[in-house]
């Protein structure tokens, strides 16, 4: 019961704690021992919009899930001798020492290496590689446009969609603002068909053959109509465009020198060390 009334106030008091500060005396919703749950730390994973009952339900979760966890660390820590205690501890460091470590080290891989690839380390690259990017899925260029059958004037888009032309292009973007539901236009990028295809409902079953013979598409369902332009296609299985694996040869570039980068950071961090005396070392040597 006492729990409940708890959680009653709690939520009574959610909007307020998201608009302002809570008075730290005021903050403690449970207590396990001597560990503190406060309702700042609630109020921080309950979603915003959600209704007061849905608040309450979370919030609730939440509180339980808090409570078992520290009674659980509460009953393992009295029970686990201290050579298992002095191991948890080993690790625990062990594994912040590491995560510390390789997160810096990732982050100057990555302002170091990407930063130093030139445009013709990129492309020197891609020429000499060019068959490890065949194509699995097609890219096309070109504009899709999505518009409720009821739209005025439908018969004048479908004629100014099939023209790529700076005037058809000027008309279809001025109709879109105010009668469009979708105006994609990318006549100057490869995109992913099926990442298009998602968004008309058609289902093609071979996309090859489909691009082969389709430059235009007209579908339509009870309340829109789809009109797609392909100006451009690669099919499945042909060499993809650099532009389009450009971020991909970075990557790729980016690992191979990664190691080679890392190495002579350990030893040019060690070396400096050892010459301006930050590293001490004791017993002798043979």
């Amino acid at each position: 019961m006492r729990y409940c009334f708890i959680l009653i106030a709690f939520v009574s008091l959610l909007c307020s704690c998201k608009k302002g500060v809570v008075k730290e005396d005021n903050d403690v919703l449970a207590r396990v021992k001597k560990f503190s749950l406060s309702r700042t730390d609630i109020v921080k994973q309950i979603p915003e919009g959600v209704s007061h009952a849905d608040s309450l339900l979370i919030a609730e979760n939440l509180v339980k899930k808090w409570i078992k966890d520290a009674l659980i660390y509460d009953v393992a820590s009295r029970n686990l001798g201290k050579e298992e205690k002095d191991e948890v501890e080993r690790l625990v460091e062990e594994y912040r020492h590491s995560l510390v470590s390789y997160r810096y080290q990732e982050k100057l891989v990555h302002e170091k290496l990407a930063a130093k690839l030139s445009s013709e380390d990129k492309i020197n690259y891609y020429k000499l590689n060019r068959t490890k990017f065949v194509l699995d899925k097609a890219l096309i260029k070109g504009l899709f446009l999505k518009i409720p059958k009821d739209a005025p004037a439908l018969l004048n888009v479908k004629q100014w969609y099939k023209s790529t032309s700076e005037s058809a292009l000027e008309k279809i973007e001025k109709y879109s603002l105010q009668n469009a539901v979708t105006y994609d236009y990318f006549c100057d990028k490869w995109t992913d068909f099926d990442q298009v295809m998602e968004n008309i409902p058609v289902h093609v079953k071979n996309v090859n053959d489909f691009l082969k013979i389709n430059h235009f598409l007209e579908i339509s369902d009870s309340s829109f109509c789809y009109l797609l332009n392909i100006k451009e296609y690669l099919p499945v299985g042909s060499i993809a465009p650099y532009n389009y694996v450009a971020p991909h040869i970075v990557e790729i570039l980016t690992n191979q020198r990664r190691i080679e980068f890392l190495k002579k950071f350990e030893d040019e961090l060690y070396n400096d060390a050892v010459k301006e005396g930050n590293v001490e070392f004791f017993g002798k040597s043979d």
